[in-house]
């Protein structure tokens, strides 16, 4: 059994200001603005010949390992904000303001004002209009703003990706890797013809960002795993010799280092993974398939996803899924917000084609705070560890074991011997029950909390232990066993490997 925390791989705002309430159709225009520019994304850089980045989507129900702490990111958000995620446009539904008791007229003078000044007005210039009561005509018609146009909308859109590309342009960087394959009865199998030289080198590409104002560079760690060489290519095609400082398998990232006395590194924006939410507009930049320093757009698909990292057993929590293109050779470049702060660090797609399908996902970039700085300092990270192995609790497995069918929990399958969990009394199953077909493990603890926050998946234990907990750290479990409530305390350790 291998002492992981992952999943098996599978199958694969109402701008509601006293005024505004009486305008529906401004609240419209407002809220399709705001949709409208929620719904794009970049592209990162090109990968080698025939790279392939996949990733799996796992079921509810699949089997996980547990271990880890990487970063303190809790699952994300799902309320707007600037970037944070909450509602398109500000106030949450049960903060609003009751309507105003004023005139039509004062309403509108209070929208009027509203939109001029501010960001809608900076973006759509002298195409805002001026605001009159309802019925006064200057709409042209119930509900219609004749003097916004979609033309005006549209170039507001496009003049936003703009300034995200010119702004995080002198941040991103192509990356050059050259592994020698060896030599002799190492090197690939090939005809012995005279001239053919003796080592063979593989050469493949992909994506990094500036980290800081240090030459420090992050990418994905497969990105330059097992290198002989890395280059650093800017924007205007200055090249530098990278220095690798480290990486972190379990999270796909890594860390090279370039010497630029001529200060032409810009460093990146971080945001905050934390405020990310669905339907946000979603940046990627890279060097997809080579076409160097490319961008493309989407919206942030899915939050909260546990994948495989796809070079280490353990799994990478609350992941950002997106639909803007990613594809060989976007690995490890940013994702952006609509703001050009980087949220996630791209890393994976799920395809059958080994082309992007609409699919991709991106390291949180809360977690690379945390695994970064370790990484400058020690060259790599330490997670703590559990050593358990589980799965969720479905309502089959739960009336199996005579539970309420209702029962939430992250069911526990084995217990790596002598681990963290073993040395605190955690049991594993000991049972299996045949369902649709399949043998399902019951019988073991049912973990339902952990220092007093629930826990209803196996990627909650997962999530906490990577975001929340480091080695050594005492963590108190509840725990459901032969149907009653007990609660162990564990002395976490250090995930086997970091």
């Amino acid at each position: 059994m291998k002492n992981i925390d992952s999943r098996r791989l599978g199958p694969w705002r109402s701008l509601t200001g006293n005024a505004l309430v009486r305008f529906p159709a401004l609240v419209a225009l407002a809220l399709s603005l705001s949709i409208s520019l929620a719904a794009c994304s970049f592209v990162s850089p090109d990968f080698s010949a025939g790279a392939t980045e996949e990733a799996s989507s796992q079921p509810e129900t699949s089997r996980t390992n547990i271990s880890g702490s990487v970063a303190s990111t809790g699952r994300a958000s799902a309320t707007p904000a600037s970037g944070d995620g909450t509602q398109a446009v500000q106030a949450r539904t049960g903060d609003r303001e009751e309507p105003s008791t004023g005139s039509p007229g004062e309403g509108a003078s209070q929208v009027g004002e509203a939109l001029g000044s501010g960001p809608l007005n900076d973006i759509l210039g002298d195409n805002v209009p001026e605001v009159s009561p309802p019925g006064s005509g200057q709409f042209g018609g119930p509900g219609q703003l004749s003097e916004l146009t979609p033309q005006a909308i549209v170039e507001a859109q496009e003049l936003v990706l703009r300034d995200i590309y010119d702004n995080a342009l002198p941040s991103v960087v192509l990356i050059m890797v050259s592994r020698n394959l060896g030599s002799g009865a190492d090197r690939p199998s090939v005809p012995d013809i005279p001239g053919i030289p003796d080592d063979f080198f593989e050469r493949t590409g992909g994506t990094g960002f500036v980290w800081d104002d240090q030459g420090h560079i992050v990418t994905n760690h497969h990105v330059v795993a097992e290198a002989d060489r890395v280059t650093v290519v800017l924007p205007d095609r200055t090249e530098m010799k990278a220095e690798f400082l480290g990486s972190d398998p379990d999270s796909d990232l890594a860390v090279l280092r370039v010497s630029d006395p001529d200060g032409l590194l810009a460093p990146v924006t971080l945001g905050d993974s934390e405020q990310v939410y669905m339907g946000q507009l979603a940046v990627a930049m890279g060097n997809p398939f080579g076409q160097q320093f490319s961008i493309t757009t989407g919206i942030i698909s899915g939050i909260g996803r546990t994948i495989r990292s796809g070079h280490s057993p353990f799994s990478i929590p609350e992941v950002l899924q997106t639909d803007a293109p990613i594809n060989p050779g976007n690995s490890g470049g940013p994702l952006l917000d609509r703001n050009g702060h980087v949220i996630g660090v791209n890393t994976q797609i799920v395809s059958r084609t080994g082309v992007n399908s609409g699919i991709g996902f991106a390291v949180p970039i809360n977690i690379a705070r945390q695994v970064v700085p370790a990484i400058l300092e020690d060259g790599s990270y330490e997670y703590s560890w559990l050593g358990i192995s589980g799965s969720n609790v479905v309502p089959d497995v739960a009336e199996a074991m005579d539970l309420a069918r209702n029962t939430r929990g992250a069911l526990v399958i084995e217990i790596v011997p002598d681990g963290p969990a073993d040395d605190a009394g955690l049991q594993g199953s000991d049972n299996k029950v045949m369902l649709e077909g399949r043998d399902w493990p019951i019988g073991g603890d049912i973990i339902v909390a952990i220092d007093g926050e629930t826990v209803r998946s196996i990627d909650d234990v997962i999530t906490y232990l990577v975001g929340r907990t480091r080695p050594d750290q005492e963590i108190t479990m509840d725990v459901i066993r032969d149907g009653e409530l007990e609660q162990l305390t564990v002395t976490l350790g250090t995930r086997p490997g970091s």
